[in-house]
């Protein structure tokens, strides 16, 4: 993906942020992290977002004292930062430490739209 790319799925992204910090404030983890998930498999394919979710991710897993999320981010961040630009993500991955990190998974159709829509306006 592109510089297009990444500022055409920002609002979409930044919606699941919001939504995350939202579930963070009144204490709904589980929520917040299924936020985490959806704003990554949007912004996967652009570098900026893709770091970016995966060490929020990693703050969640701090936060919780997770340590199996924790190490998994910090794998999934070294990837992101290298691997995103050449578009080795696989497509619809959820990025958090309870999933392979090479499987690729079926896109929400909610999703697959607005991902499509950021793409074809490109």
């Amino acid at each position: 993906m592109n510089n297009r790319f990444s500022s055409r799925i920002a609002a979409s992204v930044r919606v699941e942020l919001k939504a995350s910090v939202k579930a963070r404030a009144t204490g709904r983890a589980e929520h917040e992290f299924a936020c985490l998930e959806r704003a990554h498999v949007l912004g996967q394919g652009s570098t900026y977002w893709h770091v970016r979710v995966h060490l929020m991710m990693l703050m969640w897993g701090l936060r919780h004292s997770d340590v199996r999320e924790i190490v998994g981010q910090i794998f999934r961040i070294l990837g992101a930062a290298t691997k995103t630009v050449f578009g080795l993500v696989p497509e619809g991955n959820t990025g958090g430490a309870n999933v392979n990190p090479f499987r690729s998974m079926e896109i929400d159709p909610e999703l697959a739209e607005l991902i499509q829509r950021a793409k074809s306006t490109q």
